[in-house]
């Protein structure tokens, strides 16, 4: 596996080209000024709308500026990313930041206005204006949240407080990213290395249990070391959550972050219902990892370690991307076409090198082109982050292409369905390949790691997130102890009672970055469930079903998600579709133990 010491060493290919958005930071402040000019100019607006000609105006220079915002802000967040150390970068993106704090500031009147509005007297400003039509559909959107909008002078004072609220969610980062430093390790040559993210994830992989012990208690020493500074900024997230649910009058945290994608809130609790009702088959996998491990007890740093120890696969960056092209094809010539063009247009950012933003994501900048931020190891778990994440950059660059800007935007609900739908995909081609038995079991086994952690383990965080919102909604405290006891006790509910715990186990909380925004990691959940659906129709060669995926990612935010997924084929509001990810999961198992 090729390391890097530092971003000049990685090939110019294999990296990021952000004069992509700005050729230089001086243009890129020239575009900062011009925002500050139009946050002006929005302002004058307040208790200026007088008429339809008025309004169009107002929208019309508010997505003007959101436009050049989202390059601003790109630029400043992706170079930042590259060295989360890096000063230079750490003040672009505190300016950009600060920026949307002027920008909420500058329109939070509009909002109040709005719903102040009878809906007689804005049809007839869209009748009399015709370029309010490409508006039309937002605006009435936002008559829904009337109940949740206070008066002007209180928007105008929580538009305020945005900042501050934040501040909770950007320690974490800080801590996360720029401040761990992990414990060293002993590498295959007997030398003692200072642990990273990437070789935390793949010596927990290695057959030698002392090393995976190590690299474990490395891990999360640091972890466990701050734990009362992660618990307050942790809590602090919370409350603030809960305080702003309480200030809008929402019926909970939870339907509060439901709400905008119109998710009844049984969707969210079925999810969980069904999952803890269908457990065993998860139960009787540590089983089956105990018995083929041959242990006298099944720790938490044997869990990831594959149990098809007869596999052993190094997948460079260049193979890994052609197996994904092959994987995909069920997905049309065009998506194929498409995606084969971005490997060498510096839209990816490949290899981890010191400072780097761990982990992996994908953000599509409207007007230039998605982002992808890897961290490739050479290895499989490698190989299906880059599907994954492509999945998610294709779903961007097709709402984009077929999508105005008003509606490019696609929900995070439906974001997880593209990335794992490659992902089954995926799965399905490895297997296909597969001639020698051994390898097949190693990829049954790894589909069900997948399913494991992209499922089980999210479902698990999910409910986790519900419990402490519920606590802080009744007033109870949120610490250390209190994070520590739900976790643990749901650790061992969704894993099983075969599992001896080491005492690090209850600071698994501790390490989710995804709980600063709560209640999103339900969603890949979801979206798995609907992936496997969508992905067995691909993979049958089903063209109509192949037309209206498709179709679905071409859609961006022009409906709602769960309307978005049932013209695609699945309907959540059913549990039908979680039901048959279970069975499915199930046969898996089943199949894994015979073999």
């Amino acid at each position: 596996m090729q390391t890097y010491k530092n971003r000049s060493e990685v090939p110019t290919y294999e990296k990021w080209d952000l004069t992509h958005i700005f050729t230089s930071v001086a243009e890129w402040e020239k575009s900062y000024q011009a925002i500050e000019k139009l946050i002006e100019e929005l302002k004058q607006y307040n208790e200026n709308i007088n008429d339809g000609a008025a309004l169009l105006t107002f929208l019309k220079k508010q997505e003007e500026l959101s436009n050049i915002f989202t390059l601003v802000y790109a630029y400043a967040k992706l170079g930042n990313d590259l060295d989360t150390r890096d000063h230079d970068t750490q003040v672009l993106l505190k300016k950009a930041e600060s920026l949307s704090y002027k920008l909420r500031e500058a329109t939070a009147f509009f909002l109040p206005f709005l719903l102040s509005m009878d809906e007689a007297v804005l049809k007839t400003y869209i009748e009399e204006n015709e370029g309010l039509r490409y508006f039309e559909k937002d605006l009435f959107e936002t008559f829904r949240y009337k109940q949740y909008v206070l008066n002007k002078e209180k928007e105008e004072l929580l538009s305020l407080m945005g900042e501050a609220y934040s501040v909770p969610s950007n320690v974490y980062k800080m801590i996360n990213n720029a401040d761990i430093q992990f414990g060293d390790v002993t590498n295959d040559r007997g030398e003692k290395v200072e642990l990273t993210r990437g070789m935390y994830h793949k010596l927990l992989k290695d057959p030698n249990r002392d090393k995976r012990k190590e690299a474990y208690k490395a891990y999360y020493k640091p972890y466990v070391q701050m734990k009362n500074s992660i618990a307050t900024t942790l809590a602090a997230n919370i409350k603030n959550n809960v305080t702003m649910t309480k200030i809008r009058n929402y019926p909970s945290a939870l339907e509060k972050s439901l709400f905008g994608d119109m998710v009844p809130k049984e969707v969210y609790d079925n999810l969980i219902a069904t999952t803890k009702q269908n457990i065993a088959a998860l139960h009787k996998y540590s089983e089956i990892r105990k018995e083929k491990l041959a242990l006298d007890e099944l720790r938490q740093y044997d869990l990831s370690m594959e149990l098809v120890d007869e596999v052993e696969q190094t997948i460079p960056y260049e193979e890994a991307y052609n197996i994904m092209l092959q994987a995909l094809k069920p997905l049309g010539e065009d998506y194929i076409q498409t995606l084969s063009s971005f490997r060498n247009k510096n839209y990816i950012d490949v290899r981890e090198t010191p400072g780097k933003m761990s982990g992996a994501y994908n953000m599509g900048v409207y007007g230039v082109h998605p982002y992808v931020l890897l961290n490739h190891q050479d290895n499989v778990d490698s190989l299906f982050t880059l599907v994954h994440e492509m999945g998610h950059a294709m779903h961007s660059y097709y709402s984009s292409k077929y999508q105005p800007r008003i509606s490019a935007g696609y929900s995070i609900f439906v974001a997880e369905v593209a990335s794992t739908v490659n992902e089954v995909l995926l799965i399905h081609h490895l297997l296909k390949e597969a001639t020698d038995p051994a390898i097949k079991k190693y990829y049954i086994n790894h589909f069900i790691e997948m399913f494991r952690g992209t499922f089980f383990t999210q479902v698990m965080f999910a409910e986790f997130e519900k419990t402490t919102h519920e606590l802080a909604e009744k007033g109870e405290p949120l610490n250390v102890e209190v994070f520590n006891n739900i976790y643990e006790r749901l650790f061992k509910e969704y894993n099983g009672s075969i599992i001896t715990f080491d005492d690090e186990v209850k600071y698994g909380w501790s390490r989710i970055p995804h709980f600063y925004r709560p209640f999103y990691v339900y969603k890949y959940a979801t979206g798995f469930a609907t992936a496997i659906h969508l992905a067995d129709q691909l993979v049958k060669g089903n063209k109509e079903a192949q037309q209206k995926y498709i179709a679905f990612l071409q859609s961006g935010s022009s409906d709602y998600p769960l309307e978005l997924l049932k013209n695609a084929g699945v309907d959540l509001n059913s549990p039908e579709p979680i039901e048959s990810a279970l069975q499915y999961f199930t046969n898996l198992v089943n199949e894994f133990q015979t073999l």
